[in-house]
């Protein structure tokens, strides 16, 4: 690829192979490519996907909450990506942990939070200790537990008896099954927004979103299923706590966002 026939100096070209824009393609294989350097072969193809917003595109820093050497967790800012695109991937979580980690290692993804969601993510830097993370995930002995701020008064429909009991939310999302349980943790009058606690037992697209939507209690910054619009607040929904047996040391693990990264009313 030279830079003359992109009509981009060499430097733009380095900026976009930094942030993910340049794919090799060698056979069969695709892949990133982030050296200026690598050695190509006969056949070889490259392929530049520039976009210049994209590339420009800044978000807030991750925090490294735990490393554990073979995974690690993570608090993802508000606007940061759990997967990148052909066009880049310098703003995605897994991309920050391999190039903000001592030493350096692969980073992977084992599950996901929505670009506009915040909170603790965890990353594997192995593909079996991944694997085995991953699989606490599928077969539900994760546990985890989230905190958003939604409009109005959550337990208004519960007797003052009931105000710390759990409502369980179980409509379909997108089709599928779905159980969500909700537990109002602190009203703000003034503002009428409560904080409520949420463990969800399915995965499901939004589905913290859809549900606390459903029972008139739109998730605050919700621009898609609340009523939110631009230049509101960022969605106040934040991962908050994860729980899982370790797969290397079979210890049991825990980890709590630390309170200024919450949510607060």
């Amino acid at each position: 690829m030279l830079a003359t026939e992109t009509g981009l100096s060499k430097q733009q070209i380095k900026q976009a192979m930094n942030k993910g824009a340049v794919w090799l393609t060698r056979g069969k294989q695709t892949q990133r490519l982030r050296r200026a350097k690598r050695a190509l072969k006969l056949g070889d193809e490259l392929h530049l996907y520039y976009n210049q917003e994209v590339l420009e595109h800044k978000v807030d820093c991750a925090e490294l909450i735990f490393d554990g050497g073979q995974y690690s967790i993570w608090y993802k800012p508000y606007g940061m990506l759990c997967q990148g695109s052909k066009w880049g991937d310098h703003t995605t979580i897994n991309r920050y942990a391999e190039t903000h980690l001592s030493p350096d290692r692969p980073a992977f993804i084992i599950h996901r939070l929505d670009r506009a969601a915040s909170g603790l993510v965890l990353i594997g830097h192995s593909k079996k200790t991944t694997a085995a993370l991953a699989r606490l995930f599928e077969i539900r002995e994760l546990e985890k537990y989230y905190q958003v701020i939604v409009e109005g008064h959550f337990s208004s429909g519960l007797h003052d008896s009931e105000i710390k009991k759990t409502v369980t939310i179980d409509s379909d999302v997108d089709g599928k099954a779905a159980r969500s349980h909700a537990t109002l943790l602190a009203f703000d009058e003034q503002n009428n927004r409560s904080l409520v606690q949420v463990k969800i037992e399915s995965g499901r697209k939004h589905q913290i979103r859809i549900h606390m939507a459903s029972t008139g209690h739109p998730v605050v910054g919700d621009r898609l299923h609340g009523v939110a619009t631009e230049g509101a607040v960022n969605l106040q929904l934040t991962s908050c706590y994860l729980k899982f047996t370790c797969p290397i040391t079979g210890d049991m693990k825990e980890f709590e966002l630390p309170q200024r990264l919450r949510p607060k009313l």
